[in-house]
């Protein structure tokens, strides 16, 4: 869960904060999740599903042994 999440996250451009207010969950919730502390409710999975624009399933596929680790966004806001 916590690798897919990263990895949609990251392929959207979303900082956490963004994927946060989208879903309605705390920036430091999103973290946890990511860093594998925390452990979801199916209400908050639902909830960052919809943020994301992807089925639930998503966050459940194995991934593919090509698949890289999501690289960090590039940290500091976007110019306007």
């Amino acid at each position: 869960m916590a690798w897919h999440l990263r990895r949609l996250r990251v392929e959207r451009g979303l900082s956490q904060e963004s994927l946060g207010v989208d879903a309605g969950v705390d920036r430091g919730y999103v973290s946890g999740i990511e860093r594998q502390t925390f452990n979801p409710t199916i209400e908050i999975i639902d909830r960052l599903a919809n943020a994301l624009g992807v089925d639930v399933s998503a966050f459940f596929d194995l991934p593919n042994s090509e698949d890289a680790e999501p690289q960090p966004l590039k940290s500091g806001r976007k110019p306007r």
